[in-house]
């Protein structure tokens, strides 16, 4: 399902504020653990229940072709 998100790749650092993208959230991996994909990318995100926003982490959970373990 596509959805609003933050996108760790995005982050305004200067200010130090989370930016909102558009991912694919491809299915639940795990507890709160989800396989996403952004600009063609696979990566992890979670879902803070919090907020009810998905964070999208495109640059430390990248994820390999075949979706099993991380580069």
């Amino acid at each position: 399902m596509k959805v609003h998100a933050y996108i760790h790749s995005l982050k305004d650092r200067e200010n130090d504020r989370n930016v909102i993208g558009e991912a694919e959230i491809l299915e639940c991996i795990g507890s709160n653990q989800y396989l996403a994909e952004y600009n063609g990318v696979l990566c992890t995100a979670i879902f803070n229940f919090f907020d009810g926003m998905y964070y999208v982490d495109d640059i430390y959970g990248v994820r390999r072709e075949n979706g099993t373990g991380q580069h």
